[in-house]
């Protein structure tokens, strides 16, 4: 018989959509723009890119151009968004033409919703940018709860400044709920407070995520049944070379994975090979009031 699962908590990028496809076409559209206009070299702001995204704790901050040093010197005193707007615009164009599901998704998440399952977000990304990429692809509603970061500090009014409405990134049905800032993947006590939060039960409750490390560890630390997202993974991609030189993660962070690599032999206790609508083979999807637990109501 096949285990009973009434709540699926699924990991983002490169588990529901191509977040590395996603973000690499669009950097490396602003890049090439930035370079040409600017005459600076593209190592310089590959450098200094990675140093503005580390200050605030992700490879999607809005306001880069503006940060970069050697922009600043070139144009002091002078508006970077109005000078390099093509970059802005290249970046933009690129996100929109690449950010797609990965097959299968949306109708197995659909699935599970109709067997009455309950199907919650958990990414390590910001708000504002999962929620845009949650209603772009249609899953407004789709998920019942989104867990994210919050956003990163920006200066000013934040609905003044992005040219989004502000409607776009908010939704009419998912729950979004932030987590603790600086608590970044693996982290069972999140993922604890997170099943604690919606009421899941840890033997009704599977965990989906494309990193063995990130989430099938922290999935098998928490009891939760851990399956491993094999089609996502991005590591041997050229653009994954690009987000490494430029990323916000840490020398800590990277010494951190380097050591969980070295003392857990990780084996997941599921796979999906080649698209997310394995999963509906693997578990007997059941009503998720059934197995609901009593949990306290938060109300940010």
């Amino acid at each position: 018989m096949k285990p009973p699962v009434a709540a699926v908590i699924s990991d983002l990028d490169n588990t529901l959509y191509d977040w590395v496809a996603m973000w690499g076409a669009a950097f490396t559209a602003m890049l090439r723009v930035l370079v040409k206009q600017s005459g600076i070299d593209q190592g310089v702001i590959e450098v200094e890119a990675r140093h503005v995204h580390q200050r605030y704790g992700t490879t999607e901050f809005s306001f880069l151009i503006e940060s970069l040093p050697s922009l600043r010197r070139k144009h002091a005193g002078q508006n970077l968004a109005e000078i390099y707007a093509d970059a802005i615009v290249a970046y933009r164009e690129a996100r929109e033409t690449s950010l797609c599901l990965f097959p299968t998704v949306l109708d197995t998440l659909r699935a599970l919703k109709a067997r009455g399952c309950l199907v919650v977000g958990y990414t390590d990304s910001r708000a504002f940018y999962s929620a845009y990429r949650i209603r772009k692809l249609g899953l407004d509603g789709v998920l019942d709860f989104l867990f994210s970061l919050p956003d990163h500090d920006m200066p000013g009014d934040p609905d003044a400044i992005r040219k989004q409405p502000s409607e776009a990134c908010t939704f009419e049905k998912t729950i979004h709920r932030h987590t603790p800032e600086g608590a970044a993947k693996p982290n069972p006590q999140v993922l604890a407070d997170i099943m604690r939060d919606v009421g899941a039960v840890r033997n009704r409750t599977v965990y989906v995520g494309d990193s063995l490390m990130k989430d099938v560890l922290m999935a098998q630390e928490t009891g939760v049944t851990d399956v491993f997202a094999m089609y996502g993974l991005a590591q041997h991609r050229k653009e994954y070379e690009l987000l490494r030189r430029v990323s916000h993660w840490t020398d800590a962070d990277i010494q951190r994975e380097k050591t969980l690599k070295a003392t857990h032999n990780v084996h997941p206790s599921y796979t999906l090979n080649e698209r997310f609508a394995e999963l509906l083979d693997l578990f007997d999807f059941q009503p998720f009031a059934a197995h609901r637990v009593a949990s306290p109501r938060r109300t940010d």
